[in-house]
């Protein structure tokens, strides 16, 4: 294993670039997907050797219940400054679960107290909100799985989801500002962008180095969310008005894995690139760019992560079983 092992820990480094130059150069839909899948694969390859690295520092500990030849001169050999790194990846793996089992648990109780909330309003799509409070949001369904059953909601609508507005937002607008709104949470709702907004959260509580994915994914879904309404209402002009307004007079949403209108993202950059022309439908820009650099430096990255993790899980296996007694 040797350092390899810690190659995980700091690879996504090399998705940095691509988080940032994605959001300017590729379709927002691509986009998404493709920062999403990075940091789900670099935050899994990290979590599985910071594992490992954990083994052989639980094995040192007087009292464990670990065998006693985990222990051995042999196997923490294969773990350098085994001593050091490897008690200091206990806390550290401890830290790791508790923060993505805290996100898991307030995205899954936010979500059912929301169902609750609207389960005596009449079952549309749009739940109407008299609120003084302007925000509007897409309420995904309910369940972690997007199912009916015990987190779907009283209102029997937990295999849709529904567009969360109030009326302090709607009197804000005009008419064909809320076509807009409304255009931009139904394709939240029919993408699932909470999904990926959740994931990118999880992967960020991994590895802190995965943070710039996760602010480009909140970037990107939002764009993905506001051409798809562009579309829809046939102007692109009036998406760009309507996120506008809504931004100096909405609170934002509930809680950063759910989506909607006015946040998360920077509002000015999300104006002017409506304000300009569709961005364009490439999947995969040429290699020899800016973007496509960054992208085949991530994707490098990506599986060096991948192979170090898979390579180093598979020797202190091998280990683990040949120090364990029979």
């Amino acid at each position: 294993m040797g350092v390899f092992v810690f190659l995980p820990l700091i690879l996504p480094l090399t998705a940095w670039p691509v988080a940032r130059l994605a959001e300017q150069h590729l379709h927002p839909r691509t986009a998404t997907r493709l920062l999403t899948a990075l940091a789900m694969v670099l935050a899994l390859c990290s979590t599985v050797c910071l594992a490992l690295v954990m083994v052989v520092g639980t094995a040192q500990l007087p009292g464990n219940p670990l065998p006693d030849g985990w222990s051995d001169p042999e196997v923490r050999a294969t773990v350098p400054y085994d001593e050091v790194v490897g008690k200091a990846a206990i806390p550290a793996l401890c830290a790791v679960v508790a923060a993505c089992v805290r996100t898991v648990r307030r995205h899954g109780r936010v979500r059912r107290q929301a169902h609750l909330a609207l389960s005596g309003l009449r079952g549309t799509e749009v739940a109407v909100l008299p609120d003084a409070v302007p925000y509007a949001y897409a309420l995904p369904p309910g369940g972690l799985r997007g199912g009916a059953g015990p987190g779907a909601g009283a209102d029997g609508r937990g295999g849709r989801g529904r567009v969360v507005v109030t009326t302090a937002l709607l009197d804000e607008l005009r008419p064909a500002e809320r076509r807009a709104l409304f255009a931009h949470e139904r394709a939240h709702l029919a993408a699932r962008h909470d999904r990926y907004l959740l994931a990118v959260q999880l992967a960020a509580r991994a590895n802190p180095f995965l943070r710039p994915l996760r602010t480009a994914v909140a970037y990107t879904a939002e764009r993905w969310a506001d051409e798809e309404a562009a579309r829809v209402v046939g102007s692109r002009r009036t998406v760009a008005r309507a996120i506008g307004r809504a931004a100096l007079v909405s609170r934002g949403t509930p809680l950063p894995t759910l989506a909607g209108l006015a946040a998360p993202g920077p509002v000015p950059r999300r104006v002017a690139a409506l304000l300009g022309p569709p961005p364009a439908g490439h999947h995969w820009p040429p290699a020899f760019t800016s973007v496509g650099l960054a992208m085949w430096g991530a994707a490098a990255g990506t599986a060096v992560s991948a192979m170090s993790s898979a390579n180093s899980a598979v020797t202190m296996v091998l280990i683990l079983y040949a120090a364990t007694p029979l």
